[in-house]
């Protein structure tokens, strides 16, 4: 997909099939009170971009149906996305009524999920690398585009992007519980310290992990 802007007959093209549905090049036009040759050029458009593609259209009527245009998955990005001020105003809102402490609790729960859904992934007697490894596979699927690079006596976990970057800077508990998990993970075998922090200002997370 382009992350170019979508011109004016694109985005009404876009927000009338988002509205209703797979429409045939023709009802399309109607709709939108312009000529079919006038529709068919944005089309063209939002289909290389990979925001359209054709389909059949059900008219009821017997024989083939015709085909026509909808959205592609990918096209749920042009519209209005509210998943990260709905998670700070759900933690705002469960502090507010439960208070601090049943917060801790709920968070300590999440990384009890995450822990164990981690750990079932490692080998029986893994090492330290591999279980590293691991992590940042797990963390990589979670959306934190993570890498372990290595830096002589110690390896770093790198992650590049933090997915839940708003919820983090209105609870501060999910940083600090992401880097006792990162400790479980690893086990007492060696010691994780938190080096750069997005929070902080840094540009990404950086955690050095060393064998004791």
């Amino acid at each position: 997909m382009t992350d170019s802007p979508l011109g004016p007959a694109q985005r009404r093209i876009v927000d009338h099939l988002k509205r209703v549905g797979a429409c045939t090049t023709g009802d399309l036009a109607d709709a939108l009170d312009v000529t079919t040759q006038a529709v068919r050029p944005p089309l063209a458009e939002l289909e290389a971009k990979g925001l359209v593609a054709a389909e059949p259209v059900s008219t009821g009527l017997r024989g083939r149906p015709p085909l026509g245009w909808a959205l592609t998955p990918i096209a749920i990005d042009l519209f209005p996305d509210r998943h990260r001020d709905l998670t700070v105003e759900l933690l705002d809102a469960m502090k507010a009524a439960l208070g601090d402490d049943a917060l801790e609790q709920v968070l300590l729960e999440r990384d009890r999920t995450q822990l164990a859904a981690v750990e079932a992934e490692i080998p029986d007697g893994a090492d330290t690398a591999t279980r590293v490894d691991v992590l940042a596979a797990a963390r990589t699927r979670q959306g934190y585009m993570a890498e372990v690079v290595d830096d002589g006596d110690a390896v770093l976990l790198v992650e590049h992007h933090c997915p839940v970057c708003a919820a983090a800077t209105t609870c501060q508990g999910l940083c600090a519980n992401e880097l006792e998990l990162f400790r479980s993970v690893v086990g007492p075998g060696a010691e994780v310290e938190r080096t750069q922090h997005l929070l902080s200002g840094d540009d990404r997370c950086v955690y050095r992990i060393r064998t004791r």
